[in-house]
């Protein structure tokens, strides 16, 4: 199962044009992530808001992750105070993979920034969150708090940014894209063999032991699927959400909405 390290920004003495700051901001970024990564069976561990990026950095290296997320939101140079506007994607220059994450992160965000052209990817020697994990790295300035748009943007669309980067994740991941949704249930009956219940909408998931019985109910998550991906050659345009159980009797899937062979 991939694994992600996930670090907020910590800079509480970064305020908000509208109010509130970028610790806050982004950490309310990162609740939100979580559900996303939940649904879509990325592990994640997270950084201490009461300690420095640095101790971010040296926490990830102790652990082995396969992508470094840094969340953060930007601010303009004094003489540009409140003038620009528009999320960046930093990587490491010689980081193959962190330059694919950044490219892949950078054409999600242009599917929901109001200004797509204002969406950038940007190489950094300097910061330690880009320089400093062993892990892939990127540092996303996801747009400027000292811009009263952008920073609005930030505040009123916190879910809407969190299953963006979730779903830009996943794809750098090489894996499925799961929005998460209440509970549901689904009874099958089987004729003869075995009914193999998956722990996740998988054909390879693990399989959940179950009681011997001709008729098992079986509580289940119902998945939105994003099946399109966002490749920096293919950006994510219009995904196709799909409502899907994934039962498997003996050796052989099915989807029990159109109940048509799937494996």
């Amino acid at each position: 199962m991939p694994r992600i390290f996930l670090s907020p920004s910590t800079q509480e003495y970064n305020p908000y044009v509208i109010g509130g700051n970028e610790e806050y901001y982004m950490n309310l970024l990162a609740d939100a992530m979580i559900p996303y990564l939940n649904a879509s069976n990325i592990q994640y561990s997270r950084n201490n808001p009461n300690l420095t990026a640095a101790a971010a950095v040296a926490q990830a290296n102790r652990g082995r992750y396969d992508l470094y997320v840094a969340l953060h939101s930007n601010a303009a140079p004094p003489a540009f105070e409140g003038q620009l506007r528009g999320p960046d994607v930093y990587y490491y220059p010689t980081s193959v993979q962190g330059r694919r994450a950044a490219q892949i992160i950078a054409n999600g965000l242009r599917e929901i920034y109001p200004d797509p052209d204002l969406v950038h990817t940007r190489t950094s020697t300097q910061l330690i969150e880009v320089r400093g994990p062993s892990a892939p790295a990127v540092l996303i300035e996801i747009a400027y708090h000292d811009n009263e748009q952008d920073a609005n943007w930030i505040a009123d669309n916190i879910d809407e940014i969190a299953e963006n980067l979730v779903a830009s994740i996943a794809d750098f991941l090489g894996v499925s894209f799961y929005a998460p949704s209440p509970l549901g249930s689904g009874i099958v009956t089987t004729r003869s063999g075995r009914l193999n219940v998956r722990s996740a909408p998988s054909t390879s998931s693990a399989v959940i032991p179950i009681p011997r019985s001709l008729m098992v109910r079986v509580p289940a998550s119902l998945s939105s699927v994003t099946r399109t991906a966002r490749s920096p050659i293919s950006p994510l345009k219009s995904p196709c959400a799909a409502r899907v159980f994934i039962f498997c009797v003996a050796s052989t899937a099915f989807d029990t909405i159109s109940r048509r062979n799937i494996s």
